[in-house]
């Protein structure tokens, strides 16, 4: 889209649009064509058409903006007011779930700015002020942000201790997949919902544990590991803490270098004998991550990334085809660092060099 969410409503889009339009102008006088103007504007080729039928008649001055077609019925002030009401939640004026619809909002308003608007109007105004429709992020009500704040700073020391000892930062994750694909969007025929065939009566699993590994001026890596349920009475379902050794072992053969640990709370990190095999190398150090904040983790995006690529929809015929997609995933990240970049962006944590003495 050639301009901003709103459609050019404010002020400055209506400039922004001016500011185009006359640059348009300037090429018509210079006998330029009309789809070379449209193609380097990023515009369509009716409006470069309409804008020249208005230059030959008015000049420049016909291709300036007009100002606002109408008075928006509430101020920028007032949806300050209206901001502030949202963002307490559905719940807080009377709504059972927690879902903002243009109903919903065009009650608020009714209440509090004691105004009436349609639902269109509501619509255009939310757009108007960069408001979306989306879907919301799921947070466990168990978190505690001020701690998760007071936390985060264990994380930051261990960004600041691996760049001193310039250690690689690795962060790990474990998830578990079944048979059963994850769901994905697809086309299909409109009344006729599109069906993926799965075998029902399959319960075999797969775990796999994955590290993240960053090193300022190095190569982002990913390292894994998968584990299969086996289906026997009594066999272990999980990942042990022999496991995570073993898995951080490798990794710091592989990366050459002393590595800093940080991951979640599970048990099987806090067993006495993965303390004590950290406490006797020093070429592994462990920082904990806050409790109910798997936000911080890049390895949570890993996971999304195969649960919206490689396994989306996908049948498995046996565990065997599921341990195949899985690798050629996983695969395709570790060959793509830049995506292993992007996990850790959208974290919100950053990586700076190590300070020269």
């Amino acid at each position: 889209m050639r301009y901003g969410e709103g459609g050019g409503l404010t002020a400055e889009c209506r400039a922004s649009r001016e500011q185009v339009r006359l640059e348009a102008g300037g090429r018509f006088a210079a006998s330029e064509k009309t789809a070379v103007i449209a193609k380097d504007l990023r515009v369509s080729v009716r409006s470069v058409e309409r804008w020249r039928r208005a230059w030959r008649e008015g000049g420049l001055e016909a291709l300036r903006s007009a100002g606002p077609a109408s008075v928006p019925r509430i101020s920028a002030a007032q949806f300050v007011v209206l901001a502030e009401e949202l963002a307490k939640g559905p719940a807080a004026h009377g709504f059972e779930d927690q879902r903002w619809t243009l109903v919903r909002v065009q009650t608020v308003i009714s209440r509090r700015l004691r105004m009436s608007l349609s639902v269109a109007s509501v619509w255009r105004l939310l757009k108007r002020h960069g408001w979306s429709w989306q879907a919301p992020a799921r947070r466990a009500l168990e978190r505690d942000e001020h701690v998760v704040e007071v936390e985060e700073g264990g994380v930051a020391a261990g960004k600041s201790l691996a760049a001193a000892l310039e250690a690689w930062i690795v962060f790990e994750d474990e998830a578990g997949f079944a048979m059963t694909p994850p769901r994905a969007r697809t086309w299909g025929r409109r009344g006729h919902t599109p069906v993926v065939r799965i075998r029902g009566r399959s319960r075999r699993r797969i775990s796999i544990a994955t590290l993240c590994c960053y090193k300022p001026s190095e190569k982002s890596r990913l390292i894994y590991r998968p584990r299969f349920h086996l289906p026997f009475k009594g066999a272990r379902k999980s990942f042990a803490w022999t496991d995570y050794r073993d898995l951080l072992v490798r990794a710091h053969i592989q990366l050459g270098g002393p590595i800093v640990v940080v991951w979640d709370n599970l048990n099987t990190h806090l067993t006495a004998g993965m303390k004590r095999y950290a406490a006797e190398h020093d070429w592994l150090t462990v920082f904990q991550l806050p409790s109910y904040a798997p936000n911080l983790n890049p390895v949570e995006s890993v996971w999304s990334l195969l649960r919206r690529g490689p396994t989306a929809n996908v049948a498995f015929e046996d565990p065997e085809h599921l341990a195949r997609t899985f690798r050629r995933g996983l695969r395709h990240i570790q060959l793509r660092s830049h995506l292993i970049d992007g996990c850790l962006t959208a974290t919100g944590l950053t990586l700076s060099p190590p300070t020269p003495p």
